[in-house]
């Protein structure tokens, strides 16, 4: 848990992702190497995701907010509806197979890694409004997708403000502030779930495992800052095609655990 929690900080940083795209397979490994029940596997990795995405994209949210890369009203109107996304993706996360999860979560990462490597060298600015119907739409999309995941969301948001005209560092920083109010969301939906489905797993309350979440915290919210700040000193294109490289190599862990699933 150590170890891992300084890439996952890092990133969460860099790419203002909350890290929940590390954290949730390497919880899964874990919790399925310690014997935890199957049936409950994914929806602890995912709850206690959340719960350390919480601090770790407060840290990022401010060190974005210091180099003005936050748009407040991106965040108080497609936040909003981002919010009703959750509450639906987490009641379908009750429901929902893990190998079901798994693959719908490849084929997301594999997309979302495609469009950002083709777009990468994309000069021109976009004359598509970001109109209260398209905020609507991928903002319930969105939190839909990541509630189920575990993850902060910017693997959807950063690419949907891209597309609407927003520059990448300033969609990375508005998407960590989103992504920070999915975490709250997420975690506490998950926690309450697992109160109320009375679930008796290892040192946990309800899905959010205690001892993780406590290794965790103190490292990835240093690491966070860290990532940030580099984020602002690279050339933006790069930080473009990092992030697609990222999301490949992360859809391709999926494919491989989806195949022993």
């Amino acid at each position: 848990m150590i170890i891992t929690a300084f890439p996952v900080g890092f990133f969460a940083g860099l790419f203002g992702i909350g890290g929940g795209l590390i954290t949730v397979p390497f919880l899964f490994f874990l919790f399925e190497a310690l014997g935890v029940d199957k049936n409950y596997l994914m929806h602890l990795a995912v709850g206690t995701s959340f719960a350390i995405i919480i601090p770790t994209s407060m840290v990022s949210v401010y060190t974005h907010n210091k180099h003005g890369s936050v748009d407040p009203s991106i965040v108080k109107t497609y936040g909003l509806f981002v919010v009703i996304g959750v509450l639906l993706g987490t009641t379908f996360a009750a429901m929902a197979k893990t190998k079901i999860l798994v693959l719908f979560f490849t084929m997301v990462v594999f997309f979302l890694g495609t469009y950002l490597l083709i777009n990468s060298n994309q000069r021109s600015i976009t004359k598509n409004k970001f109109r209260l119907h398209f905020r609507i739409l991928f903002g319930i999309i969105s939190g839909f997708v990541s509630a189920p995941m575990g993850i902060g969301g910017a693997v959807m948001n950063v690419p949907i403000l891209k597309y609407f005209g927003y520059p990448i560092k300033k969609a990375i920083g508005s998407a960590a502030t989103i992504g920070f109010i999915i975490a709250l969301c997420g975690a506490t939906g998950f926690w309450y779930s697992g109160t109320i489905l009375n679930v008796k797993l290892p040192m946990s309350i309800g899905f959010i495992n205690v001892p993780a979440f406590l290794i965790f915290i103190p490292i990835t919210m240093s690491m966070a800052k860290i990532g940030a700040n580099y984020a602002h000193k690279i050339d933006k294109t790069k930080l473009q095609v990092f992030f697609g490289l990222f999301l490949y190599v992360v859809g391709t862990i999926f494919v491989y655990r989806y195949s022993g699933l």
